[in-house]
């Protein structure tokens, strides 16, 4: 089995859940952590609130004015929280994601990778 497997479907269903409801911004581009002040945000960081059957779940979101769609996501492992998070990237450009992975990965509690999108049609991802 290869590594990672890409799915177009996949990131259809992750631009229908981002494109559900509003972005929020919690933190503008260049402002500080409230835990960790030496560290500031590499671009907007927000949420976008989507509701299931039990309540409303957010989506953290990474963003840049450019972007429509989720270009990568982040998935972390914290150990902090004791659980992992998915963080979605839109619309940034190599540097902003670049910066990304560095906050996302600056402290020995918390680590991610980065899984970018992708256009291939696996034949295991094909429905009847």
């Amino acid at each position: 089995m290869k590594e990672f497997e890409n799915n177009a479907y996949f990131w259809q269903k992750v631009d229908a859940l981002y494109s559900s409801g509003d972005f929020k911004l919690i933190h503008k581009k260049g402002s500080a952590h409230k835990d960790y002040p030496s560290l500031s945000y590499p671009c907007d960081y927000g949420y976008v609130q989507t509701l299931d059957s039990e309540g409303e779940i957010p989506m953290e979101v990474f963003k840049s004015n450019n972007g429509k769609k989720v270009d990568a996501i982040a998935l972390c492992a914290d150990i902090l929280t004791k659980r992992f998070e998915v963080k979605a990237l839109v619309g940034l450009n190599d540097e902003e994601i670049e910066g990304v992975l560095h906050f996302l990965n600056c402290t020995d509690f918390q680590k991610s990778v980065l899984i970018k999108r992708g256009k291939q049609l696996p034949s295991w991802a094909e429905t009847e």
